[in-house]
């Protein structure tokens, strides 16, 4: 190891039991809905910074927002329901709501028939957020309110959101790739476990010392990677669900990186192929040792197994964040082929490998957990020397209690 230091849809009929009311004498019932479609918008504009809607405009929310009024006549139809559900919105408004909305459940049946949101019970608010099908089989997550003037009074709006289940199912897709990936790479170390105390149990007078002494040492290294496996299962649920706990403690980060190059070199790297270089004025780093040993130990080892040549180090002092706090930043490079350009911008991501030399695809994506759960930030590039170039700033992290 060198160290270097340097200087610084159109059928169907009106909504089930909706009121009978008369037609406004300007334009029917249709323009009266648009005209009232038309103006929602600048009522909601109108309100004070206090109110519900504070400025904001129905077409400027994210999800599909439908709304119908007493006479189950729509009349709001903003642009996120008309990209969701392709009805554009001068031909919805006015449209009795089952028509602007043939909606479905899964076994076939019309919704709103099932629903019935202007009659039934009084006391009923609205429906829970459930998946529908619009026609031609689009599926859609569809929540509803019912707004009344008084408890147990007449419906005089009923509030649709509508959702894309495109994100929902990426997501299932995600937790689905993770139980499949996971379950591969225990079912070998497991069988190896089993297989090895099976016979070890079985014919263990028949075995040299010197055989058991291998077939238990095997048995820990696969115990040790299970043990790996379900830790990096669980850093993933807590950074999914923005749970991962740091407990910051003073972290000598230039030690930690002579600890990390030590283990490799003792696993029968060559000295010579680490180059470690510590920048003086380094600041006192608060941080989680733990989790910053995670995210040493998971770059040196990409760059081991995944780069080539020379593996260089390097910690510096930096600002970090808006307000120019100090902060260190590390910088992990190698010399070997690199990450391809369209290939970056998925480094992160879960299941990513760079190479088939193993892995499960999921310890980047624990690396950039922990680093924005202490508030840094990590990027990857290429390195001088053409390979794989891993950079990660922290701020000083003090705890309040200190400051």
């Amino acid at each position: 190891m060198t160290v270097g230091t340097d200087s610084p849809a159109d059928a169907g009929g009106a909504p089930p039991h909706a009121p009978k009311g008369p037609g406004p004498d300007t334009g029917g019932p249709a323009g009266t809905a648009r005209a009232a479609g038309a103006a929602l918008p600048e009522q909601a504009r109108e309100r004070t910074p206090g109110g519900s809607f504070a400025g904001l405009h129905p077409d400027d929310l994210p999800d599909g927002l439908v709304v119908a009024d007493e006479h189950g006549r729509v009349i709001c139809f903003n642009a996120a329901a008309t990209r969701i559900t392709a009805v554009p919105a001068d031909r919805a408004l006015g449209m009795p709501l089952d028509r602007a909305l043939p909606l479905e459940d899964l076994k076939g049946r019309r919704w709103w028939t099932l629903t019935d949101p202007y009659g039934g019970l009084a006391t009923r608010r609205g429906q829970p957020e459930r998946n529908l099908l619009l026609p031609g089989g689009r599926e859609v997550l569809v929540s509803a309110r019912y707004v009344r003037e008084r408890p147990t009074g007449p419906v005089r709006r009923v509030v649709v959101c509508l959702r894309g289940t495109d994100a929902r199912r990426r997501n299932e897709r995600s937790h689905a790739e993770l139980i499949a990936t996971v379950a591969h790479e225990l079912r070998s170390p497991l069988t190896s476990v089993k297989g090895f105390t099976a016979t070890l149990l079985g014919k263990w007078e028949r075995f040299t010392d010197d055989q058991k002494r291998l077939m238990l040492e095997t048995v820990d290294a696969d115990a040790g990677r299970i043990k790996r496996l379900i830790a990096e299962l669980l850093d993933i649920s807590r950074i999914d669900s923005g749970r991962l706990e740091v407990r910051r403690q003073p972290v000598d980060i230039a030690a930690a990186v002579g600890r990390h190059v030590q283990v490799h070199t003792t696993g029968g790297q060559s000295p010579d192929r680490f180059f470690v270089r510590i920048r003086p004025g380094l600041p006192p780093l608060w941080a989680d040792p733990d989790k910053i040993d995670q995210v040493l130990g998971n770059l040196l080892e990409n760059a081991v197994r995944h780069g080539e040549g020379t593996v260089t180090i390097e910690v510096a002092p930096t600002t970090a964040g808006d307000g120019g706090e100090e902060g260190t930043e590390v910088t992990v490079s190698d010399e070997g082929p690199g990450i391809p350009e369209e290939s970056m911008s998925r480094v992160f991501t879960r299941f990513w490998r760079g190479s088939k030399r193993g892995g499960t695809g999921l310890g980047l994506y624990i690396v950039k957990g922990i680093v924005e759960a202490h508030g840094g930030t990590i990027t990857v590039g290429r390195g001088p020397r053409g390979g794989a170039e891993f950079r990660f700033t922290l701020p000083v992290g003090t705890p309040a209690h200190l400051l």
